[in-house]
C-alpha cells in the first residue's frame, strides 16, 4: 500500500471522509474491531486463545488493532507469504501465527520457518512431509496441528468445510491406520489438531452444535493416535451480517456449553492441557467497515432502474463467486423515501452487480454518496482488483474520532527474475 496524505478532517464520519478522500472509499473504525476482539473473548471460556483469519481483512493497522490496546491478544492465522508480511508488519512475532492451508510450497515454508514461524496446520499426510523437509533444511523442528476432515458435522452452514472430498484437512476415518506414519514425520511434532467445519453460522444453537461436536469428534482422534494434545483448534462460524444492515451475532450461552463439552472429553483442560483455540476473520473485522461509493449515473432500462456506483466488484467482490454477495444493502435515513433499483458498478460486464431491486433513496442521481455497512470483511483483498485497470480504493483507519491512516493498494509491475517469489 502506498501511503496518502493524512490530512486533518472535521469528522471521521464515511461520508464526511469520502468527500474528502473520493471514493470508492473503506473506512475502518479500530475502536469496533477492539470491541469486537472483547466481545469474542468474552463468549469464550476463560484461557481460549483467538486466531485472526487473515484472509477477511489483511489491512495493517486493523491487525494490528487486534494485538494491542487492553485485554487478550489475537494470534494471526495466515496462509500465504504476503499475509505472512502483513502479520510481522503490524507485530506479531512468529510465535503467535498459526501457518494453514492446502497448498503449502517449499518456498513458502522456508520464508515462514525463517521469520520464526513454528506453528503450521498439515491437509495431509503429504502435506506434512514437506513442512518436515523444510524444518530439518533449516536445522529445526515445528510443531503441526493434523488438521482433520471429520466424517459428520452437526450444523448446516454457508459454507461446510467437512465431510465431503476435499482438499482440506486429513479423512478423519483414516487416522487410525495413518497414526504411525503421522507421528514419525522427520522435522515434525504432532501438537495437536485442527478442526474447521463451518463459516458464518446460521445462530448460535447452530454454532454450539457444531463445536461441541468438533470437540467429541477430536477427543476421539486423539484416542486413535494415542498421545495428548497439546493444542487444540475447534475452528469458528461467529457470525455478522455481510454488507447488511444490522449487527455481530452474541452467544451468551456458549461459555457454559464449550465448559460442559470440554469437561467431558478433555477433563485437564482447565490445567492448561490442552491449550485450546478458535479461529475468526469476519466476526473480528466484518462490522468495523463502511464502504462509500459516489453515484456516476442513474438509468431506467424496460422498467427496470440502475444506479451505476464507482464501486464495483474490482472494489467490493466479496468472493461473489461464491454466491456471498448479493444483496447489498445501503444506508437509508430513517423515514426516508425509498425505491427500488438494481446498484451495479461501473465495469464493462454483466456480472458487476452489488444488488438487485434493493431498496435505495429515491431521486438519486449522478454524485450522490451512498454508504454500505458492515464491509470490513472480505473487500478489496477479496474482489477482482486488477480487472480492467481500474484503481484500487483508498482505506481509512480511524480510532478514538481520527484518522489513523489512509492507504491504497498500488498495481505495480516490475521486473523478475526466473522462478518469482515463492
Amino acid at each position: 500500500m502506498s501511503p496518502q496524505t493524512t490530512q486533518t478532517t472535521q469528522s471521521t464520519e464515511p461520508i464526511e471522509l469520502a468527500r474528502h478522500y473520493g471514493t470508492p472509499l473503506y473506512v475502518y473504525d479500530l475502536d469496533r474491531v477492539r470491541a469486537a476482539r472483547a466481545d469474542l473473548f468474552g463468549w469464550l471460556p476463560e484461557g481460549f486463545e483467538v486466531f485472526y483469519a487473515f484472509k477477511a481483512n489483511p489491512h495493517t493497522d486493523l491487525v494490528r488493532a487486534l494485538r494491542t490496546g487492553e485485554g487478550p491478544a489475537c494470534k494471526a492465522e495466515i496462509s500465504s507469504t504476503g499475509e505472512l508480511a502483513a502479520a510481522l508488519e503490524a507485530g506479531y512475532p512468529g510465535s503467535d501465527i498459526l501457518y494453514t492451508g492446502p497448498g503449502k510450497t517449499s518456498g513458502e515454508l522456508a520464508e515462514a520457518i525463517g521469520q520464526g514461524v513454528r506453528t503450521f496446520s498439515a491437509e495431509s499426510l503429504s502435506d506434512l512431509r514437506h513442512i518436515g523437509e523444510t524444518a530439518v533444511a533449516h536445522g529445526t523442528e515445528v510443531d503441526c496441528l493434523l488438521r482433520i476432515n471429520s466424517a459428520t458435522a452437526s450444523a448446516t452452514t454457508s459454507i461446510r468445510m467437512t465431510g465431503t472430498p476435499t482438499q482440506f484437512g486429513i479423512d478423519s476415518e483414516t487416522i487410525a491406520e495413518l497414526a504411525p506414519q503421522l507421528l514419525s514425520v522427520p522435522g515434525t511434532r504432532v501438537a495437536g489438531l485442527h478442526l474447521f467445519s463451518q463459516s458464518n453460522a446460521r445462530d448460535e444453537e447452530a454454532l454450539i452444535g457444531e463445536l461441541t461436536h468438533t470437540i467429541e469428534a477430536a477427543a476421539e482422534i486423539q484416542r486413535e493416535l494415542g498421545v495428548p494434545l497439546r493444542l487444540l483448534d475447534i475452528g469458528g462460524g461467529f457470525s455478522v451480517p455481510y454488507a447488511q444492515q444490522g449487527g455481530r451475532d452474541s452467544y451468551p450461552k456458549l461459555r457454559v456449553e464449550l465448559e460442559a463439552s470440554l469437561d467431558t472429553h478433555f477433563p485437564t483442560w482447565r490445567e492448561g492441557t490442552p491449550r485450546l483455540a478458535v479461529e475468526s476473520g469476519r466476526y473480528l473485522s466484518g462490522d468495523s467497515g463502511t464502504l462509500v461509493t459516489q453515484v456516476s449515473n442513474v438509468k431506467v432500462s424496460r422498467g427496470k432502474k440502475f444506479v451505476i456506483v464507482d464501486a464495483g466488484i474490482n472494489t467490493f467482490g466479496g468472493m461473489s463467486g461464491l454466491g456471498r454477495l448479493l444483496p447489498v444493502s445501503v444506508h437509508v435515513e430513517a423515514d426516508a423515501e425509498t425505491e427500488k433499483a438494481n446498484l451495479v458498478g461501473p465495469l464493462c460486464t454483466p456480472g458487476d452487480v452489488l444488488g438487485r431491486q434493493i431498496e435505495v433513496p429515491a431521486g438519486l442521481a449522478s454524485g450522490d454518496l451512498l454508504a454500505i455497512p458492515n464491509t470490513g470483511a472480505y473487500g478489496p483483498t477479496s474482489s477482482l482488483l486488477m480487472f480492467l485497470g481500474r484503481p484500487a480504493p483508498v482505506e481509512v483507519a480511524v480510532a478514538g474520532g481520527e484518522v489513523v491512516s489512509a492507504t491504497r493498494i498500488e498495481h505495480v509491475r516490475t521486473p523478475t527474475s526466473a522462478g518469482g517469489r515463492p
